[in-house]
């Protein structure tokens, strides 16, 4: 891995932990999540188009099929961790999600991209399910169990997004920019049925949610546009585990920042998580 892969990587795990703690205090639903995507889409047409003015980039019909595959993907990743943050703490919900993610996209770069990592593997999925436990401690409550889920299903959503667009601007040589924002139309299209029933929970978000939301809309899509990058010169196996630092930071923001507890134990286990995933990123 290059330097400038890594420094890429590093800034996106900062914006990443950082819009999470975001959407942690809002605590909201699919509601929340529409009104943070037509944010985004506000906040970055402008930007979209000085690009496309000045670099002319070709996006090619198969390319904005991945875009448009890769909108599903995250309108359900996106409800399902909003889901784990209304049912328990960031320190819990956000190094579950990221820390099983990796080893499922590990696996799937495996299979669909033909990447090969060695036999460290087992070692670092051991060290990442072990880690699960040290998060829970004692055992899951009722709370917990529901947050562990969604955490889960978090991580699943992360595994074939992180490869599908992997390829999509690793093999396909999308723009990560112009690929990034016809995904958020996307995501904006499916949506929008939804919030047009719910507009009274839409206006509720806005009401009580709309700073926590542009802050999402702002930090999420740099953070993502960085990885993308990255993988235009970087394996995915590489790239994924290596930007699940963001998973220490998540802890950290959620212990001393949100004042959740078990801050030695969630630090602890979120060290395991980093550790995990670092051994897949050598193997």
């Amino acid at each position: 891995m290059t330097l400038l892969a890594l420094a890429l990587i590093l800034v996106s795990a900062l914006l990443h932990a950082t819009w999470n703690l975001f959407a942690k205090r809002a605590r909201g639903g699919a509601e929340f999540v529409w009104l943070f995507a037509v944010f985004t889409v506000l906040l970055y047409a402008p930007v979209v188009a000085v690009y496309v003015y000045l670099a002319r980039p070709a996006m090619s019909p198969r390319q904005v099929t991945f875009a448009l595959v890769s909108s599903v993907i995250h309108v359900g990743y996106f409800l399902a961790l909003q889901r784990g943050y209304r049912s328990g703490d960031l320190s819990l919900v956000y190094p579950v999600a990221r820390g099983s993610g990796p080893a499922l996209a590990t696996l799937l770069a495996i299979l669909a991209l033909g990447e090969r990592p060695g036999p460290l593997a087992l070692t670092g999925t051991a060290l990442v399910v072990g880690s699960v436990f040290v998060l829970l401690g004692g055992g899951p409550g009722a709370g917990q169990a529901r947050a562990l889920g969604y955490g889960l299903v978090t991580g699943m959503f992360i595994a074939p997004y992180t490869v599908w667009d992997g390829s999509a601007v690793g093999h396909l040589r999308a723009s990560p920019l112009l690929y990034s924002f016809v995904s958020e139309l996307g995501r904006v299209a499916l949506l929008t049925p939804l919030a047009l029933v719910r507009r009274r929970r839409v206006l509720l978000a806005w009401r009580t949610s709309r700073r926590e939301a542009l802050g999402i809309a702002a930090l999420s899509p740099l953070a993502y546009i960085l990885v993308l990058t990255a993988m235009r010169f970087t394996p995915v196996s590489l790239v994924a585990p290596a930007r699940e630092i963001s998973i220490l930071l998540g802890a950290v923001f959620g212990t001393r920042l949100l004042a959740e507890g078990h801050g030695a134990r969630r630090l602890l286990g979120a060290a395991g998580m980093v550790a995990g995933v670092t051994l897949l990123a050598l193997s």
